[in-house]
């Protein structure tokens, strides 16, 4: 099916996603990024839930007391990749977003396998294909054989990690990012989670709703 969206393009064969698509609100990117395809040599993952983490003024953000360098490549360039590792045992992929000097980027939740199933059932130490294999951002880096090495690597360039296009989604959901009770109320309440509306290849269900 995933051929067809792209016309005469096989999935791991479509047009990498350019720096400009990066280098704008993370919230917009977020939105866009649904259904686009994360290839690792042959793995490959269509994009299904993400969160957005903003510049300036968001509590929930990394960057939120300036630069460190754990946080160094989220201050951009746009369209690099952000990987930290969560309580010392999940690497947490994200996409920089946003101006250079704007600490900004998209959370990476949920994913649908599209190819190399094999390889991310070994990586994941599991037998079966179904929802939990790719529902959460620790499983999307584990599925891909990341670690913080890859922090600051051009997503928008051939070879290692890239991101690729594919058709917009049809129907989109909304709700509170998850695992935030450190942020401001407001921050903890706002719908920058996003996720395609009708698949069971989400972290969350809880909370989203119609956009």
């Amino acid at each position: 099916m995933l051929d067809e969206e792209q016309g005469s393009h096989r999935p791991g064969e479509a047009p990498l996603l350019p720096q400009s698509f990066y280098a704008r609100d993370a919230l917009v990117v977020a939105r866009d990024l649904l259904g686009k395809l994360i290839e690792r040599d042959k793995v490959l993952l269509r994009i299904t839930e993400v969160e957005a983490y903003r510049w300036p003024g968001d509590t929930a953000n990394h960057c939120r007391a300036g630069r460190t360098g754990r946080n160094a490549a989220m201050w951009g360039p746009a369209g690099r990749a952000y990987v930290y590792l969560c309580y010392g045992m999940h690497n947490m992929l994200n996409v920089v977003t946003d101006d250079e000097g704007e600490g900004a980027a998209v959370l990476i939740r949920a994913c649908e396998p599209v190819a190399g199933v094999a390889e991310i059932l070994a990586r994941r130490k599991l037998t079966r294909e179904r929802p939990p294999l790719l529902a959460g951002p620790g499983k999307i880096g584990q599925a891909l054989g990341l670690d913080a090495g890859w922090s600051h690597h051009p997503l928008y360039e051939p070879g290692g990690l890239c991101v690729r296009d594919a058709a917009p989604v049809p129907a989109i959901l909304a709700g509170p990012r998850v695992g935030i009770d450190y942020a401001a109320p407001a921050d903890r309440d706002a719908p920058w989670r996003l996720a395609v509306a009708g698949t069971a290849w989400v972290s969350v269900p809880g909370g989203l709703r119609p956009v």
